[in-house]
Parts: structure tokens; C-alpha cells; sequence
């Protein structure tokens, strides 16, 4: 009889890799940021920090899988209970931050499912802009979401099913679309190519100087965010020291394979220029602002007429934003009670205010979780309130989604220097070998993380943007602060115990 720990095959591990990094807005965020520049950075975020941590993190979760604190666990193993605690802090926030920008882009998917463009920008409650009305519906909703969470969820879970199907199958349209368009048109791109100039330079005059390009790290890194949640799998396939790194390459090579090619179909109907420089388009709404471009590209090409080119351009964008609204709600509803409750449950109990672990009798952390919607209000009322426009607002939720999600890693990849000199863990397998070969690979990923960071800092001071950058590192930072309190508060307690 075959163990479960047999039970996964090379193609399901390459799946899941696939599924849990993969995100198709990613494209179209670096299409807007970068152009086709943006493809080179996504390869080199593959090769120098995708692929080495994603092997650093299934030794942590061969070695530690019946540990039931995941990071938090992988952290105290390996550097102790304070820096674990303040690590497992801030990737909470990186938790949080990415709540509080999904709650608020929840409503440019709704919109345009409904209009079919992004209507946001008009809607307003009195006399507040359209900025602050988003964020006040924002808050409404999440405390609704939250007393629903704390009831247990039940079946809602399954959404994320849903949610990730309705992924794949936007993709799938949108390359075949795209292909189609290239047929008819003789393969024609919409954004020339200059080679090399087209693949190493931004068309975005906000992204020119070297400290500008550099900060695009973030994103790139940010689009194999979630990786972390693949370290348990290692032990769990057929033959895994040979077996999960042809997985790991292979879907690496299919990820980033993935993210290149629709980088560059994107460039098939969409010519930068004439597309990003009408008003109206940020962050939060390319996705969608591209598929219209799309359809409409499509109609023109088949010979359509202006109203019937239009009609299909309101359709794609629809059936971007419909697809896209599944499966963002489809991982809402997990991400807003799952990674609270796993760390929470997995740190000892003593760490915390004693009310704040409690369980409610339907399994949840409901005290945690209404500090949780307490904070993610906070937060969205410091970036949404005070006149700012829809464009900053959607871009400063996604550099501070982005930037809260790298730091973390940091933490887990200097750990795993720690983790290989412990020699008590018993270690079922091993990929790295050697002292220097290990100091290599977390001085390789550590730097590429800390460039990444740096850059992003340094655009935002010498633009001037102060604001910006300290709504981008409050949340790690905060939270990094609230763990190391938490933690001087322990031993006081246990100093008093004695």
C-alpha cells in the first residue's frame, strides 16, 4: 500500500506551483509599468529569487512539517523566539497590507463587470471625492466580511476553487485572443520592438532613472510571492530529492515562461503610448483598461463597425473584471481569517494578551480577527482620506501590497543560513550543500530582496514622496514593533511567573 507521503506525482507538484504563484494582473501591472522591459526583470526575479528560496523553503518544511506554525516555526527552529516573533509579525502584515488593497480593488472589478469600464472615479457619498467613498465602502465591507468570517465559513471556502478556475480560464482567453488578433493582423504588434532598447528601458517617463528601474524588483519578486506555502510538499512526492527540483524547474521555467509570453501578447493590441496615457488608468484598473483595448482591437480587425467594435471592447472588459472579481473573492475569503489563525494557533499561547488566542465555539479567533479589521480600517483610511486621487491611491496600495510581501522573506532566507548549521534538526533531505554554497545562495536572494527595497526607498525620498514611503513600510515596520513589545512583555510575564 502505497504512503500518502507517495501520493504526489511530478505533474501535481508542477500544478501547484503553478497555481500558487501565478497571478495573471501581474502581467498586466508590469506591461504598464515597465513594457516589455518588465520581462527580463520577471526571468531575473526566477532564476536569482524564485527558484533557490523555493528549494530553501521545502528543506524548512521536509524538516519542520509537523510543526503547526508554519513560518513562525521555521523562524524559532532556526534564529529563536524573538526574531521569530517579529518576523512572523511582519508577514502578517504582508497579510493585512494585501487585504486592504484586495478589499479596495474588489470595487474597479465590480464597476466594470456592471458598466463595463471602470466607473469608480464618479462614485461619491456627499461631499467626498471618489478616493475616500471607495475607502468608507471598503471598511463597511470588511467589518460585514469579518462577522461572517468569525461564524466559521464553511462551504465559502470552497470559492477559492472557483476563484483559481476562473483564473486559468481568463488566461486561457486572453492568449487565445491575443493570438487571434496576430493572426489576422499578420503578426503585427500594436507596440513596435526596438531591440534591445524595447527590453531594458521603461516607456513610462516616472520609471527612467537606475534606482526607478531597480525598484521594478519589487514587483517582479511580488509575482512569485507565495512560495513559502510550498515548503510542506517536498517530502510529500515520489522520490523527492531527484523528483522536486525537475518540479521546481520545470514550473519555474513554465511560470516564467508564462509571464513573458503574455507580457508580450499584451503588446499585440495594446500600443503603450496611445493606451496609458488617457486619464483614468492606475494600478488597480489595467487589467481591465487592456482587455477593453483588446476587444476592441479584435472588432476593429474583423471589420466591425465603430458601435458593434465598441460593444465587444465592453464585453472583454467584462469578462476580465467578472473573472478576476471570482478570484479575488475567492481567495478573500481565506486569506481574511487562514493566516491569522495559523499563526496565532501555532505561537505559544503565553506570547499573547490571554483574550486574543481565545477560539470561539465555531473554531475561529475572533478576538484576533476583529483587531485584524480594526487594523486593515486604519489602514485604509490613512491611504484613502486627505484629497488623494484615485491614481496615487491604487498605486500606493499596490507598492505598499508589494513591498510589505518582500520583506518577510528577508527574514526566512537569512534563517535558512541558521537552519543549516543547527545540526539537531534531522534533516530528511538536503539541496543545499556545503558552508559557501549556502552563505552564497542567501547573500544572492538577500541581496536581490534588499536592492529591491533600497531602490524602492530611494526613488520615493528623491521624488519626495515621504508620505508614500512611510504608508509603504508601516506595516512591516509597525508590526515588526508590535511582535518585539509582545515579546519583552513574555518575559516579563515569565520573569514574574518564576
Amino acid at each position: 500500500m502505497t504512503s500518502d507521503k507517495q501520493q504526489l506525482t511530478l505533474f501535481s507538484v508542477m500544478l501547484m506551483i503553478f497555481t500558487s504563484t501565478f497571478a495573471f494582473d501581474n502581467t498586466s501591472i508590469a506591461y504598464y509599468t515597465m513594457g516589455y522591459a518588465g520581462i527580463i526583470w520577471y526571468i531575473l526575479a526566477a532564476l536569482l529569487f524564485f527558484v533557490p528560496s523555493t528549494l530553501m523553503f521545502s528543506e524548512f518544511g521536509a524538516a519542520l512539517h509537523n510543526q503547526p506554525g508554519g513560518v513562525f516555526s521555521w523562524l524559532v527552529e532556526s534564529v529563536g523566539l524573538k526574531w521569530a516573533f517579529i518576523g512572523g509579525f511582519t508577514w502578517i502584515a504582508s497579510w493585512i497590507i494585501l487585504i486592504v488593497s484586495t478589499v479596495s480593488k474588489i470595487w474597479i472589478m465590480l464597476s466594470t463587470t456592471i458598466s463595463g469600464s471602470d466607473q469608480t472615479g464618479k462614485w461619491q457619498l456627499g461631499s467626498l471625492n471618489s478616493t475616500a467613498t471607495i475607502g468608507l465602502i471598503s471598511m463597511a465591507f470588511f467589518v460585514v466580511v469579518t462577522a461572517i468570517a468569525t461564524r466559521g465559513l464553511g462551504k465559502v471556502a470552497h470559492l477559492a476553487a472557483v476563484g483559481g478556475i476562473a483564473a486559468a480560464v481568463l488566461t486561457i482567453f486572453f492568449v487565445l485572443a491575443s493570438f487571434l488578433l496576430l493572426i489576422k493582423n499578420g503578426f503585427q504588434l500594436a507596440e513596435p520592438v526596438k531591440f534591445p532598447k524595447t527590453f531594458l528601458k521603461s516607456p513610462r517617463t516616472s520609471y527612467q532613472s537606475t534606482s526607478q528601474m531597480i525598484s521594478f524588483l519589487i514587483f517582479a519578486v511580488y509575482a512569485y510571492a507565495g512560495i513559502e506555502a510550498l515548503g510542506g510538499v517536498s517530502d510529500k512526492m515520489k522520490d523527492a530529492k531527484k523528483n522536486f527540483p525537475i518540479a521546481l524547474g520545470l514550473g519555474a521555467a513554465l511560470i516564467s515562461i508564462a509571464y513573458a509570453l503574455i507580457i508580450f501578447l499584451w503588446g499585440a493590441s495594446a500600443n503603450w503610448h496611445e493606451v496609458f496615457q488617457r486619464s483614468g488608468v492606475n494600478l488597480g484598473n489595467t487589467t481591465y483598461v487592456l482587455m477593453s483595448n483588446l476587444g476592441y482591437s479584435l472588432g476593429q480587425e474583423f471589420g466591425l463597425s465603430y458601435a458593434s467594435a465598441k460593444t465587444l471592447s465592453l464585453m472583454f472588459a467584462r469578462f476580465g473584471s467578472l473573472t478576476m472579481l471570482l478570484s479575488y473573492l475567492g481567495s478573500f475569503f481565506v486569506i481574511v481569517y487562514m493566516p491569522i489563525k495559523s499563526f496565532i494557533l501555532g505561537t505559544p499561547k503565553e506570547l499573547w494578551p490571554k483574550s486574543l488566542p481565545k477560539l470561539n465555539r465555531f473554531g475561529m479567533p475572533a478576538n484576533a480577527m476583529w483587531w485584524q479589521a480594526l487594523i486593515v480600517c486604519g489602514l485604509i483610511a490613512m491611504t484613502s482620506l486627505g484629497n488623494r486621487s484615485a491614481k496615487a491611491f491604487y498605486d500606493i496600495l499596490t507598492l505598499m501590497d508589494n513591498l510589505s510581501s518582500t520583506l518577510p522573506y528577508l527574514f526566512l532566507v537569512t534563517a535558512f543560513a541558521f537552519f543549516k548549521a543547527n545540526t539537531t534538526i534531522k534533516k530528511p533531505f538536503e539541496f543545499f550543500h556545503g558552508k559557501i554554497k549556502i552563505t552564497l545562495a542567501v547573500i544572492v536572494v538577500d541581496t536581490l530582496l534588499l536592492l529591491g527595497i533600497v531602490s524602492t526607498a530611494y526613488s520615493a525620498v528623491a521624488s519626495q514622496d515621504y508620505l508614500d514611503l512611510f504608508l509603504e513600510l508601516i506595516g512591516p515596520v509597525a508590526f515588526g514593533l508590535i511582535g518585539y513589545g509582545l515579546y519583552l512583555m513574555y518575559l516579563r510575564r515569565k520573569k514574574i511567573a518564576r
